[in-house]
């Protein structure tokens, strides 16, 4: 990544950084907007925009895009629906799919819809329950507070309503975030994974561009197509070079305000760390997908998952190894704290606090390994797992009273645990042993072999054997069974026999202990600290700085524009004709066979995938992207590889999302994929 002669430019006093946010919806730089493209979005502009977009809980954004329900996102957002509706006959990855009726319409097992209706303001509420707090009182406070806040909320409507407190600026304002759920969710339309992510892993994070990635998800209500009043209409004519565009979606999280030493911990711990496990299990993928067609049609998604986090974190790497973003960093922090100083008040109460999270970060350096091993479930990286992990724990939280459990088991966050829970999806046995023996072995090999907590979980039997001994005569992988041992509570999962659970019962007290030290030490530490440098910040910018991201509905503005790599230019869009040029007719270079039997019918201008100056990060992955008009004109799904170090800042010069372009989505599912009733449907607005 070309970064050291960026940062000169940062240098400079008064250097405007155009296009820069990922903004609050309540809190729009609605006067930078208008005198940088003389446009100020309305009230009812923005409450539209609002209720046209949605989250997929599972980690992206997506769009109503019709009035009955029509829900448009990514191919890789919706890819594990495609992999849990494959059969070993029909692998719905590789050979896409299009509903050719209502009834035809798949239903997705494990995605949860959320479209944002209310947010209101609790940070009042949230700093009083914590007020003079610390450690584990802290957390448990804070913890009852947001329960009692989240249960008021959702009220007796917990099957259609969602709600969140979400903290802003690092604890400076908290909010809740009133959703409406929905948790039917069918699949209508997916092209095939040749035309969706062409180019595969080469091309990932890079541009030009020439993907397909979008699938069409329907929202369902009462056994119903939903009825969507606030919808996107697709543009007639898309967006020209140098015209103003929004996107809508969830960026997942920035640590762009975090202090110089979380960011260090970041940088020579954290995602080191993860590099290595990535690249340990993405050999392993690959050799085991190497078994057999089946084998790799079960570890296809997982595979995709992995590549695409490996090299997101290593361009994360990359803009932090740069001495030039760390002074920056580090000269942003003084000038903070000098700030500070200058103010008695201020500094009586917030002087101490960049020390005390510097103290956490040495605190989670010496329990970060058994932390995200045992706690976080690294080593025991299996569905079954996981489903134990639930149901053991779920059944002693949910006997205790709502504000007293831990977060997760909370009753507002039930409904999302238990669609996952009872899933109908498959689980294959064979590949959960490869993937819980890897895990086993990285525990052993982290925590060293004569660790007491290793010795309980492997005795005398090698990662293998253990693996293989546990899903061999589990019957978590049964929905049925599992459905069972959540609703018999305690006493059911007291007297199952399972290997699964009983490990789980075995181990629990270990990881709840782990749990307990990194929130006292580490988490409640930096919680703590962070919301008094958030006051720090608002007494010196107020509120016209945006947050990092949440995971929360943002918008971000900016333009389309392509950038100069060198002393090459790169324009904004590339054509449908392209993608045909750029097919070699290997993988992953190689269009599928519907592409070359509809060439003659498509229109090879087309414009087909585009770049702009939006600020996104991970998660905004199926946002939409609309013009003044709330109209869409393209499908965010990538950015190249300048956006990589967006985590910790933004330069418009060559920092760029991606997205399909609305034409294009028109123009190949009515003449390649046959979907001209879709096709009608969003047209007609």
């Amino acid at each position: 990544m070309r970064i050291h002669w960026l940062f000169a430019a940062l240098l400079v006093p008064g250097m405007a950084l155009a296009a820069e946010g990922m903004w609050t919806l309540d809190n729009l730089p609605k006067a930078k907007m208008q005198a940088e493209y003389g446009f100020t979005p309305s009230e009812g502009w923005i409450k539209r925009t609002m209720l046209g977009s949605a989250r997929i809980a599972g980690g992206c954004s997506a769009s109503f895009v019709s009035k009955d329900g029509l829900v448009m996102t990514n191919h890789h957002c919706a890819s594990e629906c495609l992999d849990q509706l494959s059969t070993a006959k029909k692998n719905l990855i590789t050979d896409g799919y299009l509903a050719k009726g209502r009834e035809q319409e798949l239903s997705c097992p494990e995605i949860e819809l959320n479209r944002l209706e209310q947010i209101t303001d609790v940070t009042t509420e949230v700093k009083n329950a914590t007020a003079g707090l610390d450690g584990a009182a802290f957390k448990n406070a804070q913890n009852a507070v947001k329960a009692k806040l989240t249960s008021a909320c959702v009220g007796n409507d917990k099957e259609t309503v969602r709600c969140d407190v979400v903290d802003l600026y690092h604890g400076g304002q908290y909010q809740v975030y009133k959703y409406h759920r929905f948790q039917d969710t069918r699949l209508v339309w997916a092209p095939e994974k040749a035309a969706a992510f062409f180019g595969g892993d080469p091309d990932n994070f890079n541009f030009p561009r020439y993907d397909l990635d979008i699938t069409l998800l329907r929202a369902y209500e009462g056994g119903k197509p939903a009825k969507i009043e606030n919808y996107f209409p697709f543009s007639k004519s898309g967006a020209q070079e140098g015209e103003m565009v929004f996107v809508t979606g969830q960026p997942g999280s920035t640590q762009r305000q975090l202090t110089v030493s979380q960011l260090t911990t970041l940088r020579d711990l954290t995602l080191v760390n993860n590099l290595i496990r990535l690249a340990e299990m993405r050999g392993v993928l690959e050799q085991y997908s190497k078994n057999s067609p089946e084998a790799a049609r079960n570890a296809e998604h997982a595979l995709f998952g992995v590549e695409n986090a490996y090299k997101a974190f290593r361009g994360r790497l990359s803009a932090l190894q740069d001495p030039a973003l760390m002074k920056q960093k580090q000269d942003e922090e003084t000038a903070l704290r000098q700030f500070v100083a200058k103010q008695p008040a201020l500094q009586a109460k917030v002087g101490g606090a960049w020390d005390a999270i510097a103290a956490a970060q040495q605190a989670y350096r010496q329990i970060e390994a058994p932390y995200g091993l045992i706690e976080g479930g690294r080593g025991f990286s299996s569905k079954y797992s996981s489903y134990a992990r639930a149901l053991v724990r779920g059944a002693e939280e949910r006997a205790k009273p709502n504000g007293e459990r831990l977060p997760e088991y909370a009753d507002a966050k039930l409904p999302e645990l238990e669609q996952e829970l009872f899933s109908t999806a498959p689980v294959y046995p064979e590949y959960e042993k490869v993937m819980l023996s890897l895990s086993l072995t990285k525990l052993r090999e982290m925590l060293g072999t004569d660790d007491p907590f290793v010795k309980q979980v492997l005795g005398k039997q090698s990662p293998d054997q253990l693996s293989a001994a546990l899903i061999d005569h589990t019957k978590l992988g049964d929905p049925a069974v599992r459905k069972a041992l959540w609703q018999g509570g305690k006493e059911a999962i007291l007297k199952s026999d399972d290997p699964f659970i009983k490990q789980e019962l075995a181990l629990d007290p270990a990881a709840r202990a782990i749990r307990a030290r990194y929130e006292k030490e580490v988490d409640s530490v930096q919680q703590k600290n962070s919301e008094l440098i958030a006051q720090a910040r608002f007494a010196q910018q107020g509120t016209s700085a945006y947050p990092d991201a949440t995971f929360t509905l943002r918008l971000s503005y900016g333009e389309v524009k392509g950038w100069q790599e060198g002393d090459k230019k790169i324009p904004p869009f590339t054509t449908i004709g392209g993608a045909f040029e750029r097919d070699t007719g290997a993988d992953p270079f190689a269009l599928p066979a519907s592409w070359h039997a509809a060439k003659s019918k498509l229109n090879l201008a087309q414009r087909y995938n585009l770049a702009t100056t939006n600020d996104i990060i991970g998660g905004n992955s199926g946002s939409p992207m609309i013009n003044r008009n709330g109209e869409i004109v393209g499908l965010i799904f990538d950015g190249n590889i300048h956006s990589l170090g967006g985590a910790f800042w933004f330069d418009p010069r060559d920092n760029r999302s991606i997205a399909v372009h609305s034409g294009a989505i028109l123009e190949t599912l009515g003449k390649v994929y046959g979907g001209t009733d879709l096709v009608k449907e969003i047209q007609a607005h």
